[in-house]
């Protein structure tokens, strides 16, 4: 909890300094600085420097939208205006600058797989706090689309913002589209025969436990 209230002084201070200059070292400098923060905690905390700072900035981000879901009584929206209106709290949760220059950021060739699991943990997020229990691979064909889903919406939002709605709104189409192809092929006889093997193999793949990291595991055995 304590390391919590560090980082969120830290990425406080910063926002005023990321529009001038990134999520970079004068950032991370000024952030400490203004905090009061001890450069060595700072430096122990975010060993990347600007990079893990971007990061925590996201993560707090993904859990006060776990937190502000939790709170709210989405029980009377059908389930994909559930998923709209969660990518539409997590931009209000957004700084536009602060966001432009964080994707920039994971843009770069040795910062994309931070920039994807960021993504992804937003998408685990969302899925989670709308009540996902699946534990199989649907555990990570929802993350995953929802996660193709969001980064589109969230390049849209800082080119374009003004028919977001809409545009969420037809993305969000898409995620169920796919969620009732898969539904017709698990129902289809014809479909269950073909691809017998490759869905006995899928049944083998599990969800992430509590204890472990991710990407999940393969059951051992047949």
């Amino acid at each position: 909890m304590e390391n919590a209230e560090t980082l969120q002084r830290l990425v406080d201070a910063a926002l005023a300094h990321v529009v001038f200059d990134g999520w970079g070292p004068a950032t991370l400098r000024a952030a400490v600085a203004d905090s009061g923060v001890d450069p060595a905690l700072a430096h122990a905390l975010l060993p990347r420097g600007g990079l893990d700072l971007a990061l925590a900035w996201h993560h707090l981000g993904d859990a006060e939208l776990a937190r502000q879901l939790g709170s709210e009584d989405l029980t009377a929206l059908r389930f994909r205006d559930r998923v709209a209106h969660a990518i539409r709290v997590r931009l209000q949760l957004s700084d536009r600058e602060a966001t432009r220059r964080a994707t920039a950021l994971y843009a770069l060739p040795q910062n994309a797989g931070d920039g994807a699991r960021a993504l992804w943990h937003t998408a685990d997020t969302i899925w989670t706090a709308l009540g996902d229990t699946s534990r199989d691979v649907n555990w990570y064909t929802k993350r995953a689309t929802l996660s193709a889903v969001y980064a589109a919406v969230v390049l849209y939002w800082l080119g374009a913002p003004e028919d977001l709605d809409d545009f969420i709104d037809r993305r969000i189409e898409g995620i169920m589209a796919f969620e009732k192809t898969k539904a017709r092929i698990r129902e289809n006889p014809l479909a269950k025969l073909l691809l017998a093997g490759p869905l006995k193999l899928l049944e083998r793949v599990s969800a992430p436990q509590p204890a472990e990291d991710l990407p999940g595991f393969v059951k051992k055995g047949a």
